[in-house]
Order: C-alpha cells, then sequence, then structure tokens
C-alpha cells in the first residue's frame, strides 16, 4: 500500500508541477552522461562493428548509473521511514512527463489557433525528432497528435509500471534506457551503428508497456466519444503498421478512439521515412484532436492508477 501511495502521489505532483525548470530533472543529466559517452565512441571506434559495440557499453553504463544512484539513495535513508517516501515520491515523479507533453502539445495547439504556423512549427520541432519546416497545418496536427500517444507509454504508462515493479530505481533504469533511445535510437547513417543497442534495449522495455498502454487508450476511448471495441479492433488490425515493434499499438488504438487516421511519409534530418497509416479517415484531422488524445493519455493513466489501487487494496485485505 505505502508504494501504491507513492506512485499516486508522484503522479498528483505531476498534474500539480509537471518538470518545473526551477528543479534539476535527473534527465537532463542522463542526456549529458550519453552526449559524453557518444561522442567518445565516435572518436574511438574505427569501424561501424566498434561503434555498435560502443552503443551496447553506452546501454550497460547509462542502464547501471540510473539504476543504481536512486537505489542507494533509497537504501541510505531507508531507517528513516518518512525520508524513504519523499524520496522515493520525488525520484518517480521525475520519471513523469504527462503535464509536460500536455504544456508542450498545447503550445502547438494554441499556435495553430492563431493561426501562426510558424511559430506551432517551431513549438513542435521541440517534441518531435522529425524535420517541422515544411510541415502543413494537417501534418503538424498528425505529428502533434503522435507524439502525444506514443509518449503516453513512453513518458506516462511504462515509467508507472515499472514504478509498480521495483519503485523509483526500476522507473528511473527505463527512463535512462527511454532517453538513449531518443537521443541514440534513429535509423539513419549517422545514428544506425551506435543506436543499434539502445534502440533495441528500449524496444524490449517496452515490449509490455505500449501493449497496456494501447488496451488503456480503448478502454478510455468514450472520453472522446470513441467506441472501446472499435479501438482495440483498429489496435490488433495496424500493431505491425510501424517500422517498431511498440509504437503502432497507443498510436493504433489512439486513431481508432478518435476516428482518424495516422502514420505515412515523414523527413528526419533530410531523409524521407515511409511509415504505414494507422487507423481510418472517418474524421480530417483537426486542432481539436490534440485535446483529444491528451483526454485519452490523463484517461489511461488515472485509469491504470484506479486499477492498480484496486488490486493493491485487494490484495491486503486478502
Amino acid at each position: 500500500m505505502y508504494t501504491a501511495l507513492d506512485i499516486v502521489l508522484a503522479v498528483i505532483l505531476d498534474f500539480i508541477l509537471g518538470d518545473p525548470r526551477w528543479l534539476p530533472h535527473p534527465i537532463i543529466y542522463i542526456g549529458k552522461i550519453i552526449s559524453f559517452l557518444e561522442k567518445k565512441a565516435r572518436k574511438f571506434s574505427r569501424n561501424n562493428n566498434q561503434l555498435r559495440l560502443f552503443g551496447a557499453l553506452i546501454v550497460i553504463v547509462v542502464g547501471s548509473i540510473s539504476f543504481i544512484i536512486p537505489f542507494c539513495v533509497l537504501e541510505i535513508v531507508k531507517s528513516f521511514i518518512i525520508l524513504h517516501h519523499i524520496l522515493n515520491v520525488l525520484i518517480i515523479w521525475t520519471t513523469l512527463a504527462a503535464k509536460s507533453l500536455n504544456i508542450a502539445a498545447m503550445k502547438v495547439h494554441t499556435s495553430l489557433q492563431n493561426k501562426d504556423i510558424k511559430d506551432a512549427r517551431i513549438k513542435l520541432s521541440y517534441i518531435v525528432g522529425r524535420d517541422t519546416k515544411e510541415l502543413s497545418e494537417e501534418k503538424i496536427i498528425r505529428a502533434d497528435v503522435e507524439t502525444v500517444a506514443e509518449n503516453t507509454s513512453d513518458g506516462v504508462i511504462a515509467p508507472i509500471i515499472f514504478a509498480m515493479i521495483g519503485g523509483a530505481p526500476l522507473a528511473m533504469l527505463y527512463k535512462g534506457i527511454n532517453t538513449m533511445d531518443s537521443m541514440l535510437g534513429y535509423k539513419n547513417k549517422k545514428y544506425y551503428y551506435i543506436g543499434f543497442f539502445p534502440a533495441k534495449t528500449d524496444d524490449l522495455f517496452n515490449l509490455i508497456p505500449a501493449r497496456i498502454t494501447g488496451i488503456l487508450i480503448a478502454l478510455v476511448s468514450p472520453l472522446v466519444k470513441g467506441n472501446i471495441l472499435e479501438s482495440l479492433k483498429i489496435m490488433i488490425r495496424d500493431r505491425k503498421n510501424h517500422k517498431s515493434p511498440n509504437c503502432a499499438y497507443p498510436e493504433a488504438a489512439a486513431a481508432g478512439a478518435m476516428k482518424i487516421q495516422l502514420g505515412g511519409t515523414n523527413s528526419y534530418f533530410g531523409e524521407l521515412v515511409y511509415k504505414p497509416t494507422l487507423g481510418d479517415k472517418k474524421q480530417n484531422l483537426d486542432k481539436k484532436h490534440i485535446k483529444e488524445v491528451i483526454k485519452l493519455m490523463y484517461g489511461s493513466e488515472i485509469l491504470l492508477l484506479i486499477i492498480y489501487v484496486i488490486v493493491v487494496y485487494l490484495k491486503v485485505i486478502i
């Protein structure tokens, strides 16, 4: 019950505060470590095979640091019960990104509402890896919706699931792995070799959370006037329509819930990458779908917490 309470408090903190700029965020320092290791890897690697092996080393180093530091901190204060729980809550809080996703996505929405497409492209570039300079309004909306749907798993549901299993240290390990994939996991010439193991490790860590996220999104689809069975049907049908073995689950479920079509050709670092479509185009993409996918994100998170608390409570009383 204490672990469940810690997770609920961490989620509430994220709902209220998000990622305050005044608070040094662990992910920033994890990112700096990854950048440092990447530079060293490129400096010392003589061929692509060595670069790939350095990528595996980065996974081991970053994963170890991400887990060991919070684990040791919590072990040190273990005898101080209140302090232990406070730190556990605070660390789990830093792994959650619901409010920051909400804010970032809505900044794009506001720019589009003000008919400032140039500013919308700039705001979008802060949260997506694709090139945004030439995107039309429809493609901006699609990118924004896809990002929130995908990151409902990566930035919200998955950290909570790992926190449920192993508390703050495991949640932070997940964030370290996910950050590596975000920085190195691109399938282009520059990152193909060094990002091979970070991307594969992230795929493994997200295997179950992505599928759970897709199911949760389908279950809360009535929040956006969607149909649960239709959303599940689209998710199952289109689950393989993505180069990632995981991303299609939350994105397809969201597309099915909102009766829209996602996916298609994107440009990454000047290279065109075709992605199969997800969902059926029963509605044209509109700014309202940005707000709707945010509803699905929050709804999924709250539903997961409700299920978790009920299961823990029943386990305790039985």
